[in-house]
């Protein structure tokens, strides 16, 4: 500390020296000699650790959530854990990163959206970039779970209400199927695979011209492939395949579309089949699918009467992915998988925008009843009944004011969207009762303290104690 301020000061005075010889229009070559002693000092004192800025904001890729937007987050969480739950799933938590050999051996071509950490005890790990909420593992007859996997993506998104959807569905073995009658070799499967996956976002013509341009392709392969890959449409297109002259006699193809066709069967019972599209299209990139793939995109209304709705980004997706798990099992036992995954981050985005635009109010606590006092002096008396409330179950607050002003708590209530108050005052406090008042409504009715509890629960629908 003591060299820094000998230095701190010897900079000061050369900097004195420096403004003089300028005021006194000294030679340049003095003054440039005499600047060029005082960089060196500065150089030699080198910066104030102490009064460096401090610049806060969140990694690249991340971002933080305000009381209201978490309130949006939850409200979509709490849908969708409630569809798991009513199809019987169990609940597992597993780390955030991976090994990065398994993440690139599981990825292929995408692996480019993962992201590094750095070696980690002699370990290279990678935060794995999707995290699939649902999944159906064993054997089991073909399609159904499939089948329910469908449902359950549509049960979520009707439930959220963010506006009309269109299911995706394919197969991988009749895209690898497709493929080969149309003569792409087998070293190009993947890559043309995932430049058909882009047909969502760009024409058909961009997309012919990477896989002839970039990826080698023969033209005419293109075209074959372009003849199939535009054609969607429900189970009827599934039937015109499998009379297909070519694609019938490929044994994968005719395998994917027989599983299609009874997952149609399936998908008409639960009532979902309208909102089920067969897209020879879809692709989905991730190496390790086997089977059935599916995406779920969100509608936007046509300009004109007549046009198809348009796709404006994917929301849910999933598939079949059979031998992924037996990739590390030792012993290579093959253990059959279906799954999906919700698009959370989109979804928030979409509800978030939507609640924006109308400028809809939305509560961030779940507060059922704020303790007040209509006179001063009544803090204990306060403090003693919110624990009451506490104790009981009842989501309470009071303010953390000794003399809060009647108008003033009342106000806060309305802000916070809390709907009762239970108001304690002197009078009150003789009769043995606490005023409950209606936020909404203004209304205000004498209750008995001892029923108070049960009183609230009734009132905001909360469960009463069974003892």
């Amino acid at each position: 500390m003591a060299e820094r301020a000998a230095l701190e000061e010897l900079v000061k005075l050369q900097g004195e020296r420096v403004r003089g010889l300028k005021q006194q229009k000294a030679s340049a070559e003095l003054i440039e000699e005499e600047v060029a002693k005082l960089l060196k000092l500065k150089a030699q004192l080198g910066p104030d650790e102490s009064k460096q800025k401090f610049v806060l904001k969140t990694p690249k890729g991340t971002r933080d959530y305000s009381p209201r937007q978490m309130a949006v987050r939850e409200k979509v969480f709490d849908v969708i854990i409630r569809c798991f739950k009513r199809h019987g799933a169990e609940v597992i938590d597993t780390p955030v990163f991976e090994l990065k050999e398994t993440l690139m051996g599981k990825y292929g071509e995408d692996s480019k959206l993962i992201y590094d950490l750095k070696d980690q005890g002699g370990e290279l790990l990678s935060l794995r970039y999707d995290l699939t909420d649902f999944d159906i593992a064993g054997n089991f007859d073909p399609m159904i779970p499939d089948a329910e996997c469908l449902k359950i993506m549509c049960e979520i998104l009707s439930s959220l209400q963010i506006g009309d959807f269109l299911v995706k569905v394919n197969d991988r073995r009749i895209l690898d199927g497709m493929f080969a009658i149309c003569g792409v070799s087998d070293s190009k499967f993947r890559t043309i695979c995932s430049s058909v996956d882009k047909l969502d976002k760009v024409s058909w013509e961009e997309v012919k011209n990477e896989m002839v341009g970039e990826k080698g392709l023969a033209p005419e392969v293109a075209d074959r492939i372009g003849d199939y890959v535009q054609q969607h449409g429900g189970v009827s297109l599934v039937e015109q395949l499998l009379q297909d002259p070519k694609l019938s006699q490929n044994k994968q193809a005719l395998e994917g579309l027989g599983d299609l066709k009874l997952l149609f069967e399936y998908l008409t019972l639960f009532g979902i089949d309208d909102k089920i599209s067969f897209d020879l299209s879809l692709a989905r990139g991730l190496d390790y699918y086997t089977g059935v793939i599916y995406e779920a995109v969100l509608l936007q209304t046509p300009a004109q009467a007549g046009e198809e709705p348009l796709g404006v980004g994917s929301v849910a997706a999933g598939g079949r992915y059979d031998g992924l798990v037996g990739m590390f099992d030792p012993k290579g036992r093959k253990v059959p998988c279906v799954g999906l995954s919700i698009g959370v981050e989109r979804i928030f985005s979409i509800v978030e925008q939507r609640l924006e635009a109308l400028e809809e109010k939305i509560r961030t606590t779940e507060t059922q009843v704020l303790v007040a006092s209509a006179q001063k002096k009544l803090l204990e008396e306060r403090l003693k009944l919110v624990s009451e409330l506490w104790d009981a179950g009842i989501k309470a607050e009071l303010l953390y004011k000794k003399n809060p002003k009647l108008l003033n708590q009342l106000q806060y209530c309305e802000e916070a969207g809390i709907p009762l108050v239970a108001i304690i005052g002197e009078q009150e406090l003789k009769d043995g009762v606490i005023k409950l008042r209606s936020v909404t409504s203004r209304e205000e009715v004498d209750v008995r303290r001892e029923d108070l509890v049960e009183e609230i629960k009734r009132r905001t629908g909360q469960p009463l104690c069974i003892c």
